[in-house]
């Protein structure tokens, strides 16, 4: 075997690594974000799907959710997004460095090897396109998991998989998939800003002379909370949207653009943005618990593989 040939087969070596690498790792991030944050997304969902006047805000929601339920009562629809955590942020962080390889590629006559802003940015758009294809039905599920008894109602589902059961008898894969649109509406735009911030920031924090892909906790912390502040500030109208399409009996919504403008005619514009307040107390503490565990983890396969 020629010199090139080998070169060629260790690059593809290394590159096959490095993607399984970035899988397992955002996996392990994954975890670590529902644990710390799933008290605050309950709240969020709820506040977003409930009936005006059901809830006097967050505070509300929690001790109404803590009255009925105890502290489990915060992790209702927790299975879901534990099951599906996995292969949604591994799926995220593999497609977002396959992405970065794809502009890579598409620019070899480049003169700067680092990505610039706006092409993580790109990546970061193109990642949610594939991560949508797990996180569509898991969010679903967790949805209608999570508005489960926050009225009158009693309980209809005994836990995900008689959700999926349900959806699927009621009408099949496309009930499973609902509200895919209103996913990508989030997440495209979301996850552009999401890994932008996260690199720009953790740059900026690097102390001269060290590189950024060294792991350092602090700017870890810090770059991985601004990343999640950076994703739902704009990404909360695509999301109040998804939450209720995902919940809303079949046929109440046309498409995404219907239950904008019955959203909108019902509670005002101010509706689109309900919800806000727990998603950004948990973009800080759950994605800085993301980031430190996909960095923790590539450090660890780094020292011992």
């Amino acid at each position: 075997m020629s010199d090139s040939a080998v070169a060629e087969e260790a690059q593809r070596s290394s590159s096959t690594s490095e993607s399984v690498k970035s899988f397992i790792a955002g996996g392990a991030g994954g975890v670590a974000a529902v644990l710390v944050g799933h008290p605050f997304d309950l709240t969020k969902t709820r506040l977003q799907t409930a009936a005006p006047g059901t809830y006097t805000g967050a505070v509300d929601v929690v001790k109404k959710a803590l009255a009925r339920d105890g502290v489990k009562g915060l992790y209702r629809g927790v299975v879901p997004p534990l099951l599906g955590v996995t292969p949604i942020f591994a799926v995220s962080f593999w497609a977002y460095d396959m992405s970065k390889l794809l502009i890579q590629a598409a620019t070899p006559n480049r003169t700067n090897k680092e990505l610039s802003t706006a092409e993580l940015a790109a990546a970061g758009f193109l990642s949610a396109i594939p991560t949508t294809l797990v996180t569509a039905p898991v969010e679903r599920a967790k949805v209608l998991l999570q508005v489960q008894g926050q009225g009158q109602g009693g309980t209809q589902y005994k836990g995900v998989f008689d959700v999926v059961k349900h959806l699927y008898r009621e009408g099949g894969v496309r009930s499973v998939f609902r509200g895919s649109a209103a996913t990508v509406a989030r997440d495209g735009p979301g996850s552009a800003a999401y890994f932008a911030a996260y690199e720009v920031t953790k740059k900026v924090l690097t102390p001269a002379g060290a590189s950024p892909s060294d792991l350092n906790l602090g700017a870890v912390i810090v770059a991985g909370g601004m990343a999640g502040i950076a994703m739902w500030s704009i990404a909360i109208p695509p999301d109040v949207l998804k939450s209720r399409i995902q919940s809303a009996p079949t046929g109440t919504y046309s498409g995404f653009m219907d239950c904008a403008r019955k959203t909108i005619a019902a509670d005002g514009v101010a509706a689109l943005w309900r919800g806000l307040g727990p998603a950004m107390a948990r973009a800080f503490p759950a994605n800085a618990a993301t980031f430190l565990g996909v960095e923790a983890t590539k450090k660890l396969f780094d020292k011992y593989l």
